[in-house]
């Protein structure tokens, strides 16, 4: 099929477009910066934004499907409608977009407009209460999602995909922050473990969800919508799979969630005045003081979406790491 993909520099985006092209899809990119895709054999990259509909519409002539996955995915931004430009109105052109060329979207939205799920494990239509938005990115992959839906219950042939927090080798991104975690432990960088570290949170190997996008264009049905998660487990325990596979032993100190908090209020204050992009912020430390425990099961039976152990994921990145040189060789003895 001739897809249209967004999103294609960053992580996820990335593993999706290689998967896509190994499938035998027809590939093209709409990035900001041509230069800046790297492609496998057969994808090409076209110049564009999503917040510019008319390049949007322009890229999508003959494709067959969208799919969007372009996203800001920041702690902070000075300027707050960014977030609102990219992920919210880049959303609705992509509908724009498919509704000029008759294209099938495949909007990839977010887990965390489905929880906190504190307590619970959640799938794809859990009643959810009420949002209390944690940042913009929150806010607007909320209301993007809502969109999505309407569109959806309109007849429009959208399919709705919710990767889980996606970690493993590829770009090191935001978007790919798991991976960024553990370097910055590896590196001595990294002060402690937010709270005790037993809170349960949904890690997405991303090879699994890179061959979910390509099993939905064929599989799912348009209307529906789909968690593309991995196995519910703590910090404690990703930590634990990143001793096994490398040797470097836990973070040993716990950071208490409310010095964290008081330190991200800071950053964020100093971030306004100075525009200088925190760290952490306030906002990222309330994400993580709840517990985000998805269910993958509809897209099991209905893509035959697999699930990495978490254990065999962080192996296998680990493993990635050494060999590209960005983690030390270590003797585990």
């Amino acid at each position: 099929m001739k897809i249209l993909l967004t999103g294609a520099t960053g992580f996820l985006g990335g593993r999706v477009a290689e998967a896509l092209i190994a499938a035998g899809h027809t590939v093209r990119c709409l990035v900001r910066d041509p230069s800046r895709a790297v492609l496998s054999r057969g994808g090409e990259a076209v110049r564009g934004d999503v917040a510019d509909a008319a390049s949007f519409c322009r890229a999508a002539l003959g494709a067959e499907i969208i799919v969007h996955l372009a996203a800001l995915v920041r702690a902070w931004r000075r300027d707050r409608r960014e977030f609102d430009r990219t992920n919210l109105e880049g959303l609705q052109h992509a509908l724009e977009a498919s509704r000029e060329s008759g294209a099938r979207l495949l909007y990839t939205s977010s887990f965390i407009v489905l929880g906190p799920t504190d307590g619970r494990v959640v799938g794809e239509d859990a009643p959810r209460p009420a949002p209390r938005f944690h940042n913009d990115y929150h806010r607007t992959k909320w209301l993007a999602d809502q969109l999505a839906r309407h569109a959806a219950l309109e007849g429009r042939p959208i399919v709705r995909l919710y990767p889980g927090i996606v970690y493993g080798p590829g770009a090191l991104t935001e978007g790919n922050h798991v991976v960024r975690l553990l370097l910055q432990h590896a590196r001595g960088e990294l002060p402690g473990i937010l709270g005790r570290g037993d809170l349960r949170m949904c890690f997405a190997y991303v090879r699994d969800v890179a061959a979910g996008f390509v099993a939905a264009i064929d599989r799912a049905p348009s209307g529906s919508g789909y968690i593309l998660g991995g196995e519910n487990r703590t910090t404690r325990d990703l930590f634990d799979a990143f001793q096994s596979a490398s040797g470097i032993t836990p973070p040993r100190r716990s950071i208490p969630f409310w010095l964290a908090s008081a330190h991200g209020r800071y950053q964020r204050w100093r971030a306004e005045i100075t525009g200088i992009e925190p760290e952490v912020t306030d906002q990222i430390v309330g994400i993580y003081r709840h517990e985000w425990a998805f269910s993958s099961v509809a897209a099991q039976r209905d893509l035959g979406y697999q699930i990495t152990p978490l254990t065999e994921g962080i192996r296998e990145t680990t493993a990635w790491l050494t060999a590209t040189g960005r983690l030390p060789r270590s003797d585990k003895g």
